[in-house]
């Protein structure tokens, strides 16, 4: 990929992957996740064919609108990062600078070990990797964990389609992007019908 067109699909990349880390509200974060497979269509079409590479920004689209639509149900689903630790912005940013750091430092020797998969699709994939398991160890929210597990998967899919772009395997990642958005809406159901655990002042009036 040309140096002009690499520069825009890294900032895309990135931007999105430190949006889904830092928005506020759910659906900030369905859009940064959306557009982040965007960045995720063009990293792909540099090793798979166009009608493959799209299969990924439609699974990615159709999995983020699944989330969207469970979330949207519920009244009090507006701030997605109320409970989530550590709460300060400028920690994440300084955490997320810190992977993009080791993603742009390590990217060379993952496209050497890859058999030359190309710098900018390594740097893409291990920003992804990086963002999405940064995003899981500070939260325990359905949706927020969801997101970061496709982020995970999304960068794994960039790398891998450099070693394998069987139609097989492309439809395989598919399915697990689909039933990662499936389970994450059964688990934002299920964690808002549950009932809540009784007060102490309750259960000293029982």
């Amino acid at each position: 990929m040309p140096l002009f067109l690499s520069l825009p699909v890294l900032l895309l990349v990135s931007v999105t992957a430190a949006g889904i880390l830092l928005a506020r509200t759910w659906r900030w974060v369905v859009i940064f996740l959306a557009m982040q497979y965007a960045g995720v269509f063009l990293l792909a079409l540099q090793h798979l064919p166009l009608s493959m590479a799209a299969v990924k920004v439609i699974t990615g689209w159709m999995s983020a609108a699944i989330l969207a639509m469970t979330q949207s149900n519920f009244e009090d689903g507006q701030d997605t990062a109320a409970d989530t630790l550590p709460q300060g912005r400028l920690f994440r940013l300084i955490a997320a600078g810190i992977v993009g750091l080791i993603a742009f430092t390590a990217a060379p020797q993952v496209d050497a070990a890859m058999g030359n998969a190309g710098i900018t699709v390594s740097t893409g994939s291990l920003l992804l990797v990086g963002m999405g398991l940064l995003h899981l160890g500070m939260t325990d929210q359905p949706l927020r964990v969801t997101a970061g597990l496709m982020t995970v998967l999304a960068g794994f899919e960039v790398l891998y389609a450099a070693v394998e772009n069987a139609v097989l395997v492309t439809a395989l990642l598919a399915v697990i992007t689909l039933g990662l958005a499936l389970t994450g809406a059964y688990l934002m159901t299920a964690s808002h019908t549950a009932e809540p655990l009784p007060s102490p002042e309750e259960v000293e009036a029982a």
